[in-house]
């Protein structure tokens, strides 16, 4: 009987990596056990993997599984695994095969519905991945994989901006606010989906910041700004989507404290400051650093398309 674990062994050196090498022979199973591995390699990707008699069979999936059915990714055969590996996580050194960090995204239990050469029909049963699915080879290695299930997920937003109407002294009612800087850099919306960011070309940048978020599905909204001569840099300032929900109908109050939640902080990206009912200090402040102005949010206004009077701005001038 051929090893189907040969070219798994193959492709991995004993004592370089921490992964499972020194395997029993397979051995026919129960047939049940799944997992799903977030793999940071040279480039971000999930790993599907089906136990079926005594290996583990293993797809790539660049984009990981798809939350709607109108939508499939791309899945790569890969080497059968050992059902070692339904527990494995850890660091790949750099220069092995896989070399990078791999986390368990999910695992738990699935029903196969069929199983050919040309079609593979699961249930899975997870926390976090759970529904049917069916993978089909394309062309050699490259499979593709869909979701059968509807959708579970809000659908992306798609408005135009939100923008602010000019006034030239603050509002009455401070509390209902709160004030942040107007930046005056280029206004963009980034769209974060299977660890991959839709203004990547015009910002390559930005791609580590996408690859932090593994699977979680983001659209957050700010300005590249280039203070001083410095290297370009992302200043979010609000939150339309967040994890298969949207946003758009939350007051901002909701918004702000789901942004600070992300905690978007890093080298070339970082959270706008924003301070409630402090329209005076907050302006003075911003005269001082050579910034436009600052704009006032109601903290009860949802994202609106176009220009809306629950946001105004003030002149540092």
């Amino acid at each position: 009987m051929p090893d189907k674990l040969e070219r798994y062994r193959g492709m991995r050196r004993r004592g370089r990596t921490p992964e499972p090498v020194e395997v029993a022979v397979p051995e026919p199973g129960r047939d049940e056990a799944f997992v799903v591995q977030e793999h940071h390699a040279r480039a971000l990707h999930w790993d599907l993997r089906l136990e079926r008699d005594g290996v583990l069979v293993s797809w790539a999936i660049p984009k990981g599984l798809p939350e709607d059915p109108g939508t499939n990714h791309l899945a790569v055969r890969t080497e059968d695994h050992p059902v070692e590996y339904l527990e494995f996580h850890g660091e790949i050194p750099q220069g092995e095969y896989g070399g990078g960090t791999m986390t368990i995204w999910d695992r738990g239990t699935y029903e196969t519905e069929k199983w050919t050469d040309r079609e593979v029909k699961v249930v899975l049963h997870g926390s976090r991945a759970s529904g049917r699915f069916v993978l089909f080879p394309t062309n050699g290695r490259n499979w593709m994989i869909h979701r059968m299930d509807p959708p579970v997920r809000d659908p992306l937003p798609s408005l135009g901006r939100m923008l602010p109407v000019t006034r030239s002294k603050p509002p009455r009612d401070l509390a209902a606010y709160a004030f942040e800087f107007a930046w005056g850099g280029e206004w963009v919306r980034v769209t974060i989906e299977g660890g991959r960011t839709g203004p990547a070309r015009e910002y390559p940048w930005l791609r580590p910041l996408a690859e932090s978020f593994g699977s979680r599905t983001a659209v957050l909204e700010g300005e590249v700004v280039s203070v001083g001569g410095a290297a370009e840099v992302l200043v979010c300032y609000d939150l339309l989507y967040d994890d298969g929900r949207s946003l758009v109908a939350e007051p901002y109050r909701r918004r702000r404290a789901a942004l600070e939640a992300l905690d978007v902080a890093g080298p070339r990206w970082q959270t706008a400051p924003s301070w409630p009912a402090q329209a005076g200090p907050v302006l003075h402040a911003a005269g001082e650093q050579g910034l436009p102005g600052v704009i006032g949010k109601r903290l009860d206004s949802p994202y609106e398309e176009g220009r809306s009077t629950a946001w105004i701005l003030l002149s540092a001038e």
